[in-house]
């Protein structure tokens, strides 16, 4: 299995196995805590081969700085299956995010992993707005 895309996003969308996404970030500013974000997504391919048809558990998990999580781990499954002649196949995974909610200015952690074994990590930088400088 290969991970072609993990990206945190202003949104995605599956269009008959294209994957779209629409800005991706790493940072979020804010004037004060705690502060909401309103809508974010998290867009993911992941390309099996023949070999590794049938199913798949995928967790996510969003952490705070001291490994906490923000939320519940979100985990389900994949099922990938292809017919005799095809090698691969990817399987596009979306989730969407409303009023997700920040206590404080730091460093987050999205952490992926598929049958248990960490895949990759994006980070989300949580910053307090820069002051205008005065003349």
């Amino acid at each position: 299995m290969k991970l072609e895309v993990f990206a945190l996003c202003d949104a995605a969308t599956d269009n008959r196995g294209k994957l779209n996404i629409l800005g991706t970030f790493d940072q979020i500013y804010a004037v004060k805590m705690p502060v909401i974000h309103p809508a974010c997504a998290i867009a993911l391919r992941l390309r099996f081969d023949k070999i590794e048809e049938g199913m798949h558990k995928v967790k996510l998990q969003f952490v705070n700085p001291d490994g906490i999580p923000v939320f519940q781990a979100m985990e389900g499954d994949v099922n990938p299956r292809m017919g005799a002649d095809i090698g691969s196949m990817a399987v596009n995974l979306i989730l969407n995010f409303q009023h997700v909610k920040f206590e404080q200015f730091a460093d987050y952690q999205i952490n992926l992993a598929v049958d248990s074994v960490s895949l990759a990590s994006l980070p989300l930088r949580v910053r307090e707005m820069p002051r205008p400088q005065t003349a």
